[in-house]
């Protein structure tokens, strides 16, 4: 499941798609490297501008957003410190926004630019809630998620031409430009279930590590499904697992997390 090829992008430039491994989940999903750089690059630019066009919000609860998503990246640099790949977390640059939107939302771009909206804090309720969302969010970042979702598009749309490299700078921007337009708060990448599933799992692990109780996982997705009853489904579960495949999951991935809990200093 490796391709190398030269492509329309510069006399030496290759773009190399191959199976990356979750050092977390152990899950493969094939990225392409070289896409790593615009696809950052583009997102920065459209977080910058959701901000600019949105109602940033201060005061207490941003302060929580900013200490949560903090203790989120802390534990996610000490796991990945532990096994020896600190350098994978090189290239991100956090920031954590509250946002004023009465959307039950929140959501985390390829290099590390967060952003929650005021209308999910009425279920997360406090910090250990918080950190589930902003767990799951991270991890999107962290698995290459944004990446993996390009690189299937590309190979959905251009197949033979990447595999001839014929595939210019401006065809491989479009793309890219398509997962994340110009337009503000929309500018969001659809994943995928087994994603959306991968994103649970380590978030799991590194609320745990950050000496937030996983446990608290469950009642918090099911208060996100008692909120969706009898109206439109929040965008943040619109392509997640049922509600009883993700406590089913969410239980057998436990045990794993208490003990990095437990490591934390948290009871079990």
């Amino acid at each position: 499941m490796k391709i190398t090829h030269l492509l329309g992008i510069g006399a030496a430039a290759f773009v190399v798609a191959s199976c990356t491994t979750n050092p977390m989940t152990g899950r493969k999903s094939l990225q392409i490297g070289t896409l790593n750089s615009e696809i950052t690059s583009t997102a920065v630019q459209q977080y910058q501008q959701t901000l600019k066009e949105s109602k940033v919000v201060t005061g207490a609860q941003a302060q929580m957003v900013k200490k949560v998503g903090n203790n989120i990246k802390l534990a996610a640099e000490r796991y990945y410190a532990s096994i020896g790949r600190a350098a994978d977390l090189s290239g991100y640059q956090w920031e954590f926004n509250l946002l004023q939107d009465k959307q039950v939302n929140a959501w985390c771009m390829p290099g590390g630019k967060v952003a929650v909206y005021t209308g999910i804090l009425p279920i997360t309720k406090d910090e250990t809630g918080l950190a589930v969302v902003m767990g799951h969010e991270v991890s999107h970042a962290l698995a290459g998620h944004g990446n993996e979702r390009i690189s299937q598009a590309m190979v959905a749309q251009y197949g033979g031409a990447l595999l001839g490299g014929a595939i210019s700078n401006q065809q491989i921007a479009n793309v890219v430009a398509e997962a994340y337009p110009a337009v503000s708060q929309v500018a969001l990448l659809k994943y995928g279930r087994t994603q959306e599933s991968e994103a649970d799992e380590m978030g799991l692990n590194l609320m745990a590590i950050a000496g937030y109780d996983p446990r608290q996982a469950i009642p918090f997705w099911q208060r996100m499904e008692a909120s969706s009853s009898g109206a439109r489904q929040p965008e943040f579960l619109s392509t997640h697992p049922s509600p009883a495949t993700r406590v089913t999951d969410i239980q057998k991935d436990l045990p794993k997390a208490l003990e990095y809990y437990k490591t934390a200093g948290g009871k079990i």
